[in-house]
């Protein structure tokens, strides 16, 4: 990785490289996407890379093509930085596991990654490195997209750093707060969007595996997750579910 993006940025001075393995079959409008979204990149520091990825992409968890979100969590899988970021980068890129180490808060210093809500890549790959198990319960349920959405006509200004804390952090707020350890199954019974405050990492896992999402955190953020919310949708309706971290609502100021 490293010496092909020497190669891209250094050697022949790209300004913006998109990333993707052998083993991705890529949606429709992924380009488009990418196209649309490089504005956000080149013009908002904030942003440390875009993603066509969501680790909670499952069918049952998406249902709007066109959403897309700000998250502290690099998602990988069909990705696009820009030189300066690479230049910055590049010195301390590690051997293996580059993955994970873009994802410790020392290397993206709260800098955020947009990723969409339905995935614009799908992962076939079932014999590379995640294997079997991995494979079939996060990856081959994947809704890779096949909406046709006219990425240069959307505006994507909601994304901004302050528009976005702003909007998500109302959107968190008016969902109705379930409360218990049978909070997930209340949220069956609910017709409109719910937030569950999880009160650590092994809370959230406890969550997170009554609802069938990731439970894996990095550096001390969950997959996914905006100010420590993690949200979906309940199964492929409009529904959101927000699991909501101690601090997110302080920090969402809300």
């Amino acid at each position: 990785y490293k010496w092909a993006l020497d190669e891209l940025f250094i050697k022949h001075n790209f300004a913006r490289v998109i990333i993707l393995e052998d083993d991705m079959e890529i949606a429709p409008d992924f380009f488009d996407y990418f196209e649309a979204a490089a504005k956000l990149l080149d013009n908002d520091k904030t942003i440390m890379a875009v993603s066509s990825w969501n680790d909670n992409g499952q069918k049952q968890f998406v249902y709007d093509p066109k959403a897309l979100y700000r998250s502290d969590f690099f998602p990988g899988l069909g990705w696009m930085l820009t030189k300066p970021t690479w230049i910055e980068l590049s010195p301390k890129w590690p051997k293996a596991y580059w993955d994970d180490w873009v994802r410790l808060k020392e290397v993206h210093r709260d800098r955020q990654f947009i990723r969409p809500e339905v995935c614009r890549t799908y992962n076939f790959g079932e014999h590379g490195s995640s294997m079997g198990q991995f494979f079939r319960q996060y990856l081959e349920p994947i809704k890779l997209n096949d909406a046709h959405i006219k990425w240069n006509s959307e505006d994507l200004s909601y994304l901004k750093e302050d528009k976005f804390l702003i909007q998500f952090g109302k959107d968190v707020a008016s969902a109705t707060p379930l409360h218990g350890s049978d909070a997930a199954l209340k949220a069956h019974n609910m017709d409109a969007d719910v937030r569950i405050q999880y009160n650590d990492q092994e809370d959230f896992e406890r969550i997170a595996r009554q609802f069938g999402i990731f439970e894996e955190w990095k550096d001390g953020i969950p997959r996914t997750a905006y100010k420590g919310v993690v949200v979906f949708r309940y199964k492929s309706s409009r529904r959101r579910i927000y699991l909501v971290g101690p601090d997110s609502l302080s920090q969402l100021r809300v």
